[in-house]
């Protein structure tokens, strides 16, 4: 199993490198860690062209049998949907994983028909028992292990960062969510912010078509005056606004806890679990 690693946002910290490199070696695995990912373009791990053509080398590479986002950040927007206009054939049948600003890469290459989850990435192993978070996807990948997938998940579900989420909602990357529980996380932002997000996710058609919401953890920021109420409550107000079930609280998040959820698989047909 050869995991290629590429950074679509922002650059991959050496130290990370190297123990994931040991880590994979474990569970039978080798990453092909591209040069991209130290590369420092001001916020951006190399220039918009350079973060995508890396990607496409990534996918189009006939060695390559998964793609691993190094981390997050922001960036990954900006080239989401210049990959779709020129998507490699070999990529259909690889596995893409990350999470947090990745998520806007997930939705558009989930729109391709690629296989993607929400996934610890490969800097998440500077967490507290981040090598645990990274085992996690590694053994999905590397041996199809499901013991690291969130628990809770009883049909086909997306999981999203909720700033992620709230961009991508209305635009041509948006999923096709129906049937589907949507799965949510947020870190650093006050709650009044995961309010307003909220209200404009839960205001588009798409969402109304979503089986369940869930709730994955917040690291919330302190407002400046109490909110006047709390996290799980905003959830469910936007939930009861929209008609859509709120289902309780999931087991993703950005810390070392964070659990995978594979997105549905699509076809020509649409999608399906």
């Amino acid at each position: 199993m050869r995991i290629g690693v590429v950074a679509p946002s922002c650059p991959l910290k050496v130290e990370a490198a190297e123990r994931v490199q040991a880590l994979a070696a474990q569970v039978g695995a080798s990453l092909v860690i591209h040069p991209q990912c130290f590369l420092e373009d001001g916020h951006f791990a190399g220039p918009d062209e350079v973060r995508l053509g890396a990607l496409r080398e990534m996918l189009a590479d006939p060695e390559i049998d998964a793609v691993w986002f190094a981390r997050g950040g922001y960036g990954s927007n900006r080239i989401a949907a210049e990959v779709l206009r020129d998507l490699p054939e070999g990529a259909r049948w690889k596995r893409v994983v990350g999470y947090s600003d990745g998520g806007f890469l997930l939705a558009a290459l989930h729109k391709a028909g690629l296989a993607v989850a929400h996934g610890p990435m490969v800097q998440d192993v500077l967490r507290k028992d981040g090598e645990e978070a990274v085992l996690r996807t590694l053994r999905w990948l590397a041996r199809n292990d499901f013991a690291g997938v969130e628990p809770g998940l009883d049909g086909p579900a997306f999981a999203f960062n909720l700033v992620v989420l709230s961009s991508l909602m209305g635009t041509d990357l948006e999923p096709d969510f129906s049937g589907a529980e949507m799965l949510i996380e947020e870190v650093d932002e006050e709650l009044y912010r995961i309010d307003r997000f909220l209200f404009h996710v839960s205001s588009q058609p798409g969402f109304g078509k979503v089986r369940q919401l869930r709730l994955g953890r917040c690291k919330l920021k302190d407002n400046d005056r109490p909110f006047g109420a709390e996290l799980e409550a905003v959830a469910r107000h936007w939930c009861e606004r929209s008609g859509v079930p709120y289902g309780g609280r999931a087991d993703i998040g950005h810390d070392s806890g964070n659990r995978i959820v594979p997105f549905p698989l699509r076809n020509s047909g649409g999608a399906h679990s």
